[in-house]
């Protein structure tokens, strides 16, 4: 008998956004080990937990391999072809009969992790012909896009901090030591944190849970949930009016600066102190020492995001890191310039740079961005009954059942339509419900390369992995579904075979997602087209550099990638100077009594081992103490009679779970926080998930709660009220 091969392969993990470099060790086709790659330039060698769900996600028995199709007697496995013919015909048939708006797509968060799903996926969805578009960009980043589109005139010139030079970083409704950094590829983040202290800089953490992110900083300030906006207000108040603007050599580029002056005018620190719960002296003390550092950055994620002033907060962050010279300039907050330019490169290779209410949803009349609806009026639309109803439903890789406001109520939806396919490879929370699911292959049978995490990084770096393993026998990349499908669309839509359709879909499938890569790397600022004089870079070289190449940290760029028609930046964008007057509404200039003591806001948060739903299925994650559990202050626990450990109600006006309390000075008083991703009881094959069900955060949030600019859903500040499970429910009024 010959002895087992041994081998290495080096790869980027893609189970978040911080692009670790690994080194996943193999005895023939068996892995033996997974660690972080030590001469990853980027990484430079660490991993966290996650990684190693990569080879449980691989060999997960409840992982589908095959087509399903859904009976009445249960779920049957079927052919490739019979599948993606019916899921055609089915989707053609309902746009026939009630037209093309009546089928709806959803994509979710795992599609940006996957190159084939990110180059031929939006095909797919176009196909459609549809305006019912959805995806989870509307649960979580759409303020920094819609802003980044009306400021700098692209969605993707999203601001990224550059942690590795700054010297004063002021992190708001964010947590990168749970996350790995959002919107900001920082892999080892806890590291490149304390770079900042050891180098004489400050870490300071605003937010209403003392986060691990919070118990490392130099200081934290507890803020009420969805008062973020006042209090950048206030420190714009301290850096215009108090202070002279700072804007720096982006002076003779700025449109506005005097009219968000004039709006700062209105919010000294005073005005908002009751209102946020951080005293002025607190808030005019934190702007002073950011005006004062050489190279500071204020960043603000998911907290910020997910409220009802979401885009308010993003652009006061913009503006706050303009007017203080700390836009485009190092240590501040940069610009990437990737390998693959998916913002400046050739249009073919791109991605939309967007748009703004072209139109509206049908009900509730939330504006389309970037050509999709926000995910808050999915439900609504196949609930309510008129013309163009959606009907049908297409998802790819998302849960919106366990990620979306109010899942009961789009359970319910999805419990009625006419026909659902999804391509996804588990039978989940949201896919049960599906007609057809279309499995794809695993993460480690396919090749990688991170086309939107390099343009987040905070260092400009390129990193390209083949597959590890073959695929198995009769199974379909991600890519391969979407096309397949969608030529398939087009020829009903047509009403006949077309010899152009035909090869097209011929040469796509030839092309394929390396092929691509290859061609967007060529054309891209470090390819021989920028480089005429030196090979430019190519997948033949990141092939030959299994560790990645390191092309260097971020330079100032703004000004040569700029999409605005005007080439200038916008810095007072009406559609947000409008917003302002909503602000002044909700918050008078007097605090308003609080009504009821039962009364809390409800706020989410996460944990390093979670990833929203994806990794409930990976046993080796869900080790130690229970992570669903709802986060509540002593004061408020020994008002409300509650005991660490026991089980309690919490009620919203959508619904109500029952979960475990955690007492814990770790929330302000008046703020309760139960984590996202969680809800397994409802049935799938997901037998670790389904025995760690935990309590659905979003059977609490509600679908009419969403920021006003953008549509993007307000998880974050919730009214909730909590009882013990004993005792009777109290009603919670609209909001």
């Amino acid at each position: 008998m010959s002895a087992t091969t041994s081998r290495v392969h080096f790869r980027t993990c893609n189970l978040c956004e911080a692009m670790c470099g690994l080194r996943i060790e193999l005895e023939g086709e068996r892995i033996t080990a997974i660690r972080g790659d030590e001469e990853d330039p980027f990484s430079r060698g660490h991993v966290c937990p996650k990684a190693l769900a990569l080879k449980d996600l691989h060999e997960d028995p409840d992982r589908l391999r095959h087509p399903l199709r859904r009976t009445a007697t249960g779920w049957e496995q079927v052919g490739w072809n019979e599948a993606l013919d019916e899921a055609a015909r089915r989707l053609n048939e309902v746009q026939r009969r009630y037209g093309r708006n009546a089928v709806a797509s959803y994509l979710g968060n795992p599609n940006v992790h996957n190159l084939g799903s990110m180059l031929f996926g939006p095909e797919l969805v176009r196909a459609l012909r549809s305006r019912n578009r959805f995806s989870a960009t509307s649960v979580d980043q759409l303020p920094h896009q819609l802003v980044s589109y009306f400021m700098f005139g692209h969605q993707l010139l999203v601001p990224i901090p550059d942690i590795d030079r700054t010297r004063f970083m002021l992190v708001m409704g964010a947590n990168p030591l749970a996350s790995n950094g959002s919107l900001m590829t920082a892999p080892d983040v806890r590291a490149r944190l304390r770079s900042i202290q050891q180098r004489g800089g400050r870490l300071v953490v605003v937010d209403p849970r003392r986060t691990e992110t919070a118990a490392i900083a130099d200081s934290h300030l507890f803020i009420r949930p969805g008062t973020d906006a006042l209090a950048l207000l206030a420190l714009l108040h301290v850096a215009l009016v108090e202070s002279p603007p700072q804007p720096g050599r982006l002076d003779a580029h700025l449109d506005g600066l005097e009219v968000v002056r004039q709006v700062a005018r209105e919010f000294p620190p005073e005005r908002v102190a009751g209102h946020t719960g951080i005293a002025a002296d607190a808030l005019r003390r934190l702007a002073r020492d950011f005006l004062a550092a050489e190279g500071a950055v204020c960043y603000g994620r998911m907290g910020l995001s997910t409220q009802p002033f979401g885009s308010l907060c993003q652009w006061l962050i913009n503006v706050l890191n303009t007017v203080t010279g700390n836009l485009d300039r190092e240590g501040g907050a940069m610009f990437t310039q990737p390998a693959f330019d998916i913002v400046g490169g050739p249009r073919a290779l791109g991605i939309n740079p967007g748009s703004f209410g072209r139109w509206k949803s049908r009900v509730r009349g939330l504006p389309e961005f970037a050509g999709e609806l926000p995910v808050a009026v999915l439900a609504e639309e196949m609930l309510t009954p008129g013309e163009e109803r959606v009907r049908a439903l297409v998802t790819v890789a998302g849960n919106p059942v366990l990620s979306t406001p109010n899942g009961a109520q789009l359970e319910r939806a999805l419990e009625g339509l006419d026909f659902m396919v999804s391509i996804d490879p588990y039978l989940n929370e949201t896919t049960r419900h599906a007609h057809l699911i279309l499995p794809p292959v695993s993460p480690l049978e396919r090749p990688h390369y991170d086309v939107a995490f390099h343009v987040l990084a905070v260092r400009n770096t390129a990193r390209y992995a083949p597959a590890l393993f073959e695929p198995g026998k009769d199974t379909r990349h991600d890519w391969e579904i979407a096309l397949a499908l969608q030529h398939r669309l087009d020829t009903l839509n047509r009403g006949r075979p077309s010899v152009r359709a035909t090869l097209k879909y011929q040469a796509m499938r030839r092309l394929g997602p390396e092929r691509v890569l290859d061609l967007g790397l060529r054309l891209g600022p470090h390819g021989a087209r920028f480089h005429p004089l030196k090979p430019g870079l190519t997948l033949s070289q990141l092939r030959e550099a299994p560790h990645g190449v390191d092309l260097g940290p971020l330079r100032p760029c703004l000004l040569g990638r700029l999409r605005t028609k005007d080439r200038r930046i916008h810095l007072a964008p009406e559609p947000l100077l409008a917003d302002v007057r909503r602000l002044r509404e909700a918050f008078p200039e007097a605090p308003p009594t609080v009504e009821g003591e039962e009364a809390l806001v409800l706020i989410g948060r996460r944990h390093l081992r979670d990833n929203n739903s994806w990794l409930h299925n990976v046993p080796g994650l869900l080790k130690g103490k229970p992570r669903c559990t709802l986060m509540v202050h002593p004061r408020d626990a020994s008002r409300l009679g509650l005991v660490d450990g026991e089980e309690v109600v919490v009620t919203s006006r959508v619904g109500e779970v029952s979960v475990p309390v955690a007492v814990t000075d770790e929330v302000m008083p008046g703020v309760v926080s139960l984590p996202h991703g969680y809800g397994h009881q409802r049935g799938g094959r997901l037998q670790v998930a389904n025995a760690h069900a935990g309590a659905s955060q979003n059977d609490l949030t509600d679908d009419r709660a969403v920021d006003a600019v953008s549509g993007n859903a307000a998880f974050n500040g919730t009214p909730v009220r909590v009882r013990k499970a004993r005792a009777p429910a109290p009603a919670i009024p609209a909001a």
